[in-house]
């Protein structure tokens, strides 16, 4: 009996440490790697690519055929069953999917690899197009993400309508003039009146700053502390050899300026500190590069008068922090960069699906619960994962928010540099982050018996049971503005910006509430819009709600002497014109004086003259158009290009090119980069005199998908930027308004000549060296093979092209491109570099073929 009982004792210890023994064989995940390919990019002759994500083991155990799920995000859709017939990719919810393997997946031995191959939605254009933060889960422990050991993407030479060769850059490239840097304007942007001088002042570190008037002391702390910047600490005791003067001048606009640079002082003159800042900026931009790049004894500054004063009040740039998230130090490094360039508002989208990013005392669970992004399938927490931020909540770029003391900090920042930050807080839809943190409160608070509190804010009803998806495909991210605790929110979190602004001593004129994108059919289900309709007559349909809410929000930010802000959907009516859906600016809210963001100008869809006719319409209207000023667009068609282009693809010739009160005129191609049909624009609105007045400005716009670590968003914003600044400070060019086709194109060439030699002699050497420097986008050169030799341009006069012909990609050290290069067959690359010796993408030839 004891020997049976013992073989019993141990056949159980047996299977039981088997049993651990096949847990603790699966493999480490960081040995498993994926690769993602394309395969076809017009599979089965359909607007759809065939592309395979590949998966080797490198570990020493097998990774079985089942019990584990793949997740990534993604902005596109997928045909469900692989083709591969090995597994089943579903949508979660958002940009999140999953890939689950089926009965067709076998056990992958060490060593071995395994394909899934699977089709999506569109062709693939560029690298954004791929899959993205790919980790694992065990069915057995859903609870925990596991990174994979690498990710990577196989380069792909596509063939599609529209592929931007090197060889098409380089005949983009040949027609900009070479202009010599002694010719070029020394101020930018350009002022409104420029005259050069005979001789220069001697700027060193004993020149003395003066302000004969006491407004302007801390302007010329400003500049002070820059001359020690660039020289030293001036020496205590030396006499000034010369001096720069602050002088208040009555009769001019607030942000003008006069800027006289003689030989023995420099003056200027404003009737505002603001307008004394803006002198400042423009003898900063007269300041040479090198001087920069080391400590130099002193630097010439030629003789200069300028007269000068923006051409529109409202010059902006607006940065999404939520989708990804960008530190307290990349956006005082924006800010510095926009004061330089005079830009004026930094519009901070804080909230989103994806993210809460700034401390409001009084709702803690905000931060504590939507600032952060790591594998969950409940949200309970932290948001799930999206835009490839993976399953660790400890990530760079998922998770993170401003405290109070950071934010408070940015005001000062931008305050000193005469920069208004506007907060945007997304309502009613976009508002995932705010939805599910509310929902952790009221969790919360419900288990400690506190029924009254824990309804306070919340901002969903859970029987609502309304069935919507959003552009971004979520199917929970809409506040119900039915519910009296949505107004709690709002107010509460109102009052706390007003503390959190009183506290810097930054100015607050207007808080931005969103607006943009609540998908149909939201609401119809909810009982908090039964009531809401039950005792308010004028509520007839969902539609009206979008009334009801704004009207709210629109009285309790009058209450506190504060402007309402949002995207143009805010001042916009549905109606219906013979039988389809319309809309129109909506006239309950003209009176209001509401300033609306206005993006959607698509070329052929149908809406180009939408920010016309709200301004037409009484509206306040920012340009923000994403023809011509998103700076998340891909720069243009390839594949090494990244960025988005659902709306077009942008160039910075787009944001200097732009016409604000007829951006019909110059609109060429469409989104794909096809000529346009010029009958999209018969019936649209033109923008009246009355309209005119309406435009108070422009708005370049990072939306942040695509954009992870403060080095993509250099990218993406710059040199771009300068394209804006341009448009947004300089008076209007003579080619917008010349009403000769052929004249207006001649001078546009020769304006944009001399803006890309601006750019490529004086600014971008600037912005290499500027307050650490920025990592801003250097172009891929452009070559041609011409009579058996490579020629090679860049579309910024000044800098550096380098080549190779032994099939490594250039580098610092590579040999200068100094002329046709003799092509003896095999590969040459090119590649453009930055004075600090960073390169371009690499332009690459060979065998009679540019490759893109």
């Amino acid at each position: 009996m004891n020997k049976i009982f013992m073989m019993m004792v141990i056949a159980a210890v047996f299977v039981c440490s088997g049993f651990k023994s096949n847990d603790n064989q699966k493999p480490n995940i960081a040995e498993l790697h994926l690769n993602w390919q394309v395969m076809d990019n017009n599979y089965q002759n359909k607007n759809q690519a065939l592309t395979a994500l590949v998966i080797t083991n490198k570990s020493h155990e097998t990774l079985p055929a089942g019990g584990w799920k793949i997740y990534f995000n993604s902005g596109r859709g997928f045909t469900k069953a692989a083709v591969s017939n090995n597994a089943l990719i579903e949508q979660v919810n958002g940009d999140m999917y999953s890939i689950t393997p089926t009965s067709g997946f076998k056990d992958l031995k060490p060593g071995g690899s395994a394909r899934i191959e699977f089709v999506c939605d569109d062709p693939v254009v560029n690298i954004t197009d791929a899959p993205e933060g790919p980790y694992l889960v065990w069915d057995n422990a859903p609870e925990k993400g596991y990174s994979f050991g690498s990710y990577d993407i196989t380069p792909y030479k596509p063939t599609y309508q529209g592929l931007i060769t090197p060889e098409i850059v380089y005949d983009r490239n040949k027609t900009v003039a070479d202009i010599p840097a002694d010719q070029l304007m020394k101020v930018f942007p350009t002022p409104v009146s420029y005259t050069a001088g005979n001789g220069s002042f001697s700027f060193s570190r004993k020149t003395d700053i003066v302000a004969n008037d006491l407004r302007f002391s801390k302007e010329a702390l400003i500049l002070s502390n820059y001359i020690t910047a660039i020289f030293g600490k001036k020496e205590a005791g030396k006499a000034s050899a010369n001096m720069i003067s602050f002088e208040y001048k009555a009769g001019l606009g607030d942000e003008a300026y006069e800027l006289s640079v003689k030989p023995g002082a420099v003056v200027i003159r404003a009737s505002t500190s603001t307008g004394i800042y803006y002198g400042i900026q423009s003898f900063k931009s007269m300041i040479p590069a090198a001087a920069l790049a080391k400590t130099p004894s002193s630097v010439q500054i030629p003789c200069i008068e300028v007269t000068d004063a923006p051409r529109f009040p409202y010059r902006a740039v607006m940065l999404d922090v939520a989708r990804n998230f960008q530190s307290k130090q990349q956006v005082l490094k924006l800010l510095e960069a926009m004061s330089l360039y005079k830009l004026n508002t930094l519009h901070l989208h804080l909230t989103d699906d994806e993210g809460w990013r700034i401390e409001i005392p009084s709702l803690p669970e905000l931060t504590a619960v939507a600032s952060k992004r790591g594998h969950t399938l409940d949200s309970k927490h932290h948001l799930p994962p999206s835009h490839g931020s993976g399953p660790d909540v400890n990530n760079p770029f998922g998770t993170g928010y401003f405290t109070k003391a950071e934010y408070i900090e940015i005001l000062k920042y931008a305050n000193d540099r005469h920069i208004t930050v506007v907060p945007e807080i997304e309502t009613p839809g976009h508002a995932r982050g705010a939805i599910k943190a509310m929902n952790a409160r009221y969790d919360r608070l419900m288990a400690e018996g506190k029924k009254a509190e824990a309804e306070k804010y919340l901002l969903y009803d859970p029987n609502d049971k309304s069935e919507y998806r959003s552009v971004q495909y979520w199917n929970d991210n809409v506040i119900d503005v039915s519910l009296p605790s949505t107004y709690n929110f709002v107010e509460t979190v109102v009052n706390d910006l007003i503390s959190t602004y009183k506290e810097a001593g930054a100015p607050l004129p207007t808080i931005h509430f969103g607006g943009d994108e609540v998908p149909a059919n939201v609401w119809e289900k909810s009982p908090a819009y039964a009531a809401l309709k039950a005792t308010h007559p004028e509520i007839q349909s969902t539609n009206d709600l979008w009334y009801y809410f704004y009207g709210r929000i629109n009285d309790i930010l009058k209450a506190k002497g504060i402007r309402l802000s949002g995207w143009e959907e805010m001042a916009l009516r549905k109606t219906t014109l013979d039988g389809q859906p319309a809309y129109v600016p909506n006239p309950d809210f003209t009176k209001e004086h509401l300033q609306v963001d206005v993006w959607n100008n698509v070329l052929g869809a149908g809406q180009e003259d939408l920010a016309y006719r709200l301004a037409n319409g009484g509206y306040k209207v920012v340009l923000t158009c994403v023809t011509n000023l998103y700076f998340d667009m891909a720069n243009y068609k390839s594949f090494d290009e990244p960025g988005y282009y659902w709306g077009a693809f942008l160039g910075i010739d787009k944001f200097f090119s732009f016409i604000p009160y007829d951006y019909f005129k110059n609109a060429d191609v469409d989104k794909q980069g096809n000529p346009i049909n010029r009958n999209i624009f018969i019936g649209k609105q033109r923008l009246t005199d009355y309209g005119k007045s309406n435009i108070v400005g422009l708005q370049g716009a990072l939306w942040a998908e695509t954009v992870k670590g403060p080095e993509r968003m250099d990218y993406m914003i710059f040199p771009r930027l300068l394209g804006l600044a341009e448009r947004a400070w300089a008076a209007d060019p003579a080619w917008a308004t010349e009403k000769d086709p052929a004249k207006s194109k001649e001078e546009y060439q020769a304006a944009w000549s001399n803006f890309l030699n601006v750019l490529g002699k004086r600014e971008l050497p600037r912005l290499s060296y500027y307050n650490g420097g920025y990592d801003y986008r250097v172009p891929k050169p452009g070559i041609s093979l011409q009579d058996g030799k490579y020629l090679s341009n860049v579309e910024f006069p000044g800098l550096t092209i380098r080549y190779t012909t032994n099939g490594k990609d250039p580098d610092a050290g590579s040999k200068v491109y100094t002329g046709p290069v003799n092509y003896n067959g095999g590969v040459i690359k090119f590649r453009a570099f930055d004075p600090k010796g960073r390169g371009s993408n690499v332009a690459e030839g060979g065998s009679n073929n540019l490759n893109p």
